[in-house]
């Protein structure tokens, strides 16, 4: 559980003392044994749920630290947000009686007040929860959508989108055996995020309490405690963020892509033209502006809470990619007739084809890569042989979709790619690391070469032109 900075003596009215926020005090009502909920978090609870807020976004402000709390159904927190918050109204509502004296402004008030009334005109819509109604009961209350996390928290997290996304993995046909999942969320959640962090802070700051942005639990990190058990569990392998396998989903929102665009009239050196970029509101972009932006400026142009959103989020793509996989080995040429590579000159071909082709038309195969790179240690003219014992290269195959290979396989391919061609050969085909290939380019800058030549001439030579040979000077070029 992440406490309030600003909580770390929080009164404790059972107990007559202050309780530390890491150690519940018996006052502290918990709203299941994973929410962790406490009387501290009843007015910011109440205040977010009022404004269009879903349960799993009002933990993440009431920084729950349980992955377990995030996971349950949504019917289950919010039913269990309601009675949360009808035990609370029946407190005060026994407060009222035992402490009449008490002026209404030192208690908390959990009916819809005139203050919350005028944050709804600022187009938030209430949430479905209605705590005054004894009759409401939230399995009958329509679903809005978060006016935070725009219904990633929501729509989002069901059984149904986690096995859309797992059928279009297994059709791909990757050779995996875990995965790393990513996601992409649409720039204006961090406007959003930013301006209902600004009204909690501004709740909290009447308990004297204070709330900063790294105490809210990050979207990403509270999506991906509840998508990851369900994604390992479709799937059959473990979530592992050094896995080399990556399923990425980008979502978007076009119905409030504006929401960002005061911040580039506010701060426009944020907004920089990138490169291979559709759009200057990225994430980073938003961020940096929003860290620039005083309090009282982000109020004039964007609402506190923000609005109420129409439609849930879109999912635009589903992705999956493996990481690059490298072989390396050496090769002999035996044609004067070849080049390395493939020789293009204004767009024709001058050979028909290139010791790169070759070799990468039956790794690309074998490995489902979608594309390849071809590097070895220097290079021979298209006229000159390799012999001996060949030179050392490596392929980089990109998003292989079959990365596992035995020695006998790697064995069968080489036998396979010298059998394809009598101009080339190679030997020591193996799978490497990316770092095993700088062991390869290293040196090539200091490396050096001697040749010798056998001369004929029509004539014969005297030691004069020795002489002058010796005396000629040798201009050394870069290579």
């Amino acid at each position: 559980m992440r406490a309030h900075p600003g909580a770390r003596a929080a009164w404790s009215a059972s107990s007559g003392g202050y309780c530390s926020p890491r150690r519940r005090a018996p006052s502290c009502i918990g709203l299941s044994s994973m929410s962790s909920l406490t009387e501290k978090d009843r007015p910011v609870a109440q205040l977010l749920l009022n404004t269009g807020t879903c349960p799993r976004c009002v933990f993440r402000f009431c920084c729950v630290g349980s992955q377990e709390s995030y996971r349950r159904p949504h019917k289950d927190l919010l039913r269990e947000l309601h009675d949360f918050l009808e035990n609370s109204k029946d407190k005060e509502d026994i407060l009222c009686c035992s402490e009449a004296a008490d002026p209404p402004s030192k208690r908390i008030r959990l009916e819809n007040t005139e203050g919350t009334e005028d944050l709804n005109q600022n187009g938030a819509l209430q949430h479905a929860l209605v705590v005054n109604d004894e009759n409401a009961a939230p399995e009958n209350l329509t679903l809005t959508v978060c006016n935070v996390c725009l219904g990633v928290l929501q729509e989002f997290c069901e059984a149904d989108f986690v096995k859309k996304v797992c059928q279009n993995v297994n059709s791909a046909e990757y050779e995996f055996t875990s995965f790393v999942f990513s996601v992409s969320l649409p720039p204006q959640l961090s406007v959003r995020e930013h301006a209902a962090w600004l009204l909690v802070k501004q709740e909290m700051g009447k308990q004297g309490l204070s709330l900063t942005k790294d105490d809210i639990v990050q979207l990403k990190e509270a999506y991906k405690w509840i998508i990851h058990p369900l994604f390992s569990e479709e799937l059959g392998v473990p979530a592992d963020g050094k896995s080399l396998f990556d399923v990425s989903v980008v979502f978007a929102h076009p119905e409030t892509d504006e929401d960002c665009h005061f911040l580039a009239m506010a701060h426009p050196d944020c907004f920089k033209p990138a490169k291979k970029k559709q759009s200057v509101f990225t994430r980073m972009a938003v961020i940096k502006a929003l860290e620039k932006i005083k309090e009282e400026d982000f109020r004039k142009h964007f609402p506190c809470p923000p609005n109420a959103p129409k439609n849930f989020c879109t999912v635009v793509e589903i992705q999956c990619t493996n990481s690059a996989i490298f072989v390396a080995g050496r090769y002999n040429k035996y044609s004067r007739n070849l080049p390395q590579t493939p020789w293009i000159i204004d767009g024709k071909r001058k050979l028909e084809s290139s010791v790169e082709e070759l070799i990468s038309e039956h790794l690309m195969a074998e490995f489902k890569a979608d594309s390849f790179n071809f590097s070895s240690s220097g290079r021979e003219d298209v006229d000159v042989r390799t012999l001996g014992k060949g030179r050392p290269f490596t392929i980089e195959l990109v998003n292989p979709h079959r990365v596992q290979f035995t020695a006998e396989e790697m064995k069968g391919l080489q036998q396979k790619i010298n059998s394809s061609s009598d101009k080339i050969q190679v030997r020591d085909l193996q799978l490497v690391t990316r770092e095993a290939i700088g062991h390869m380019k290293k040196g090539e800058q200091e490396k050096t070469k001697t040749y010798s030549a056998l001369l004929w001439t029509d004539k014969s030579i005297q030691k004069e032109d020795i002489a002058f040979l010796d005396d000629v000077k040798v201009s050394r070029f870069p290579f």
